[in-house]
């Protein structure tokens, strides 16, 4: 899924050279409000397969981002598009070096992600915000050809290109913001993911049930 700025922002920054004759890979490809695919497609590659978790519009194969490696083999696309899927991954660095991985050397990495201020949107699950410095690093064993911030809501975007020599960055380090525990963290304990389904839960439920003047000042006790 990916809003206007997304979509154009993939169109604003892909060309035929990239995509003309080669194998494009579309990660978390399911069509819920918007899919690059139309515009990739009339570049004329030679392949282009939508994967996400679920079967749906825009979705060619069932399969996780932590598996992309073992289900495809190694530099086996020459581009790889990911919108709007990579905060709802809780083992963010699984699913970032599998793409590394899946993408060929020279190969076109274009992906949109949310950042902080962007509220919590579970599709089944959201988990992560990233800022520029966050990507930069994320990206820092590839060639960052552009970053830019979502105009429309709270977001990043980034191109990079994977060198012809490449050796993968380590990940383990880097500590993201988590819509979850509220703060930076380098993991989200089950504890903590716990906690916040109770909270969301209880909110749900107060919303439902509970008069208005009540609910205010019972949303003030689950306030984060």
């Amino acid at each position: 899924m990916c809003n206007s700025s997304c979509l154009q922002f993939i169109q604003d920054n892909i060309s035929a050279s990239d995509v003309k004759g080669g194998r494009v890979l579309e990660v978390g490809a399911r069509n819920v409000n918007g899919s690059a695919r139309e515009a990739v497609m009339s570049l004329a590659p030679l392949d282009y397969i939508g994967v996400d978790l679920d079967a749906g519009p825009g979705v060619d194969e069932v399969c996780d981002v932590t598996d992309l490696a073992p289900h495809f083999g190694p530099g086996k696309f020459s581009v790889v598009i990911s919108t709007e899927m990579l905060e709802h991954v809780r083992d963010w660095r699984a699913a970032v070096s599998n793409m590394k991985t899946v993408l060929a050397p020279g190969g076109l990495l274009l992906l949109t992600t949310r950042s902080a201020g962007y509220p919590y949107h579970g599709y089944p699950h959201d988990f992560w915000r990233y800022e520029e410095a966050d990507i930069r690093g994320i990206f820092s064993d590839m060639t960052v050809l552009t970053t830019g911030k979502d105009p429309l809501v709270p977001g990043i975007f980034v191109k990079a290109r994977k060198p012809e020599t490449y050796s993968m960055n380590d990940l383990s380090g880097i500590a993201l913001y988590s819509v979850i525990s509220g703060r930076r963290c380098l993991d989200i304990t089950d504890g903590e993911l716990m906690f916040f389904k109770i909270k969301r839960g209880a909110r749900t439920l107060i919303s439902a049930l509970v008069p208005a003047p009540l609910k205010r000042l019972l949303k003030k006790l689950f306030r984060q």
